[in-house]
């Protein structure tokens, strides 16, 4: 099996196909607010291989999905809704920790942030990726040539989202510079917990 990936640089699909995949990874979902987290609490440096977990977790799920996964939850709807709710609890103590992250008291293990197998591992409950996955798969691959424009959709993925969600980790460590009191530091961190909850709004309306 051949990849023709010069005639799909050339394609029409592919500057759509990389302006979806940069609109997904850079507007808010929970990602990106525990990547703004991260910053602030541990800076760019340490976060860095949360985001590449992110980026390498996505392509992976990307290219599972369109190797058949979509096509098994569509037969078993139900195990797609119970990854989701997994997800949605897991997202809620992840908005727990958060919260608490500036609570660190004497004698306690100081908070890590995230590393590359979590940061991977945390794609497969996250519903914004699922998305982005299910997306990319439906209308952005050919049936004439689909396993080349798969390939192509994860390079493109690979390419993008790292710089996207790098945005948001090097915002938090803007912000992490000013918030040099545990006040205003856990002020902060619990504004990032809600906002990592609502994010589970389109999850729990059905949108």
């Amino acid at each position: 099996m051949s990849f023709d990936f010069s005639a799909l640089a050339h394609s029409p699909v592919l500057l759509p196909l990389a302006a979806f995949i940069f609109v997904s990874s850079i507007t808010p979902g929970p990602n990106n607010v525990m990547l703004t987290a991260s910053g602030a609490n541990f800076g760019y440096q340490r976060s860095v291989p949360h985001m590449l977990g992110i980026s390498v977790g996505a392509t992976l799920m990307l290219l599972v999905v369109g190797a058949g996964l979509g096509a098994v939850f569509e037969r078993l709807p139900r195990l797609y809704t119970l990854l989701q709710w997994v997800g949605a609890a897991y997202l809620v103590w992840l908005a727990w920790k958060i919260a608490t992250a500036g609570r660190v008291q004497t004698g306690q293990a100081r908070p890590q942030p995230f590393n590359f197998w979590q940061a991977a591992a945390f794609q497969w409950v996250n519903p914004k990726a699922w998305l982005m996955s299910v997306g990319v798969v439906a209308a952005y691959t050919s049936p004439t040539a689909y396993w080349a424009s798969l390939a192509l959709g994860a390079v493109v993925m690979l390419v993008v989202n790292y710089p996207c969600i790098s945005v948001w980790t090097l915002f938090g460590s803007v912000i992490g510079r000013w918030l040099q009191s545990p006040r205003a530091l856990q002020a902060f961190n619990a504004t990032m917990a809600v906002l990592l909850l609502l994010s589970l709004y389109p999850l729990l309306t059905g949108g």
